[in-house]
């Protein structure tokens, strides 16, 4: 059990630090830190569709496996106690 829990923990720390650069690189109303990094490359991969929807999808992904990992972790916890 010590091993699943050290694994899921381990898949936490990765995916909260993929999902944390991909939520800023999101464009939102005023640009944001996708316009602060970006500069003008960001202007024209924010006009293709792609790209952005590449992300979002990419986002998705990521926050949806972040919570299962987060139950998981959870469930792991309520059966070692």
């Amino acid at each position: 059990m010590d091993v699943l829990r050290i694994s899921l923990q381990v898949l936490l720390v990765l995916t909260s630090a993929l999902l944390i650069p991909l939520v800023l690189l999101h464009k939102g109303k005023g640009g944001g830190l996708s316009d602060m990094f970006g500069g003008g490359v960001s202007s024209s991969i924010g006009s293709s569709g792609v790209a952005e929807r590449n992300l979002n999808r990419l986002t998705i992904i990521v926050a949806v496996l972040w919570a299962i990992v987060i139950v998981l972790l959870g469930l792991v916890q309520r059966v070692s106690n």
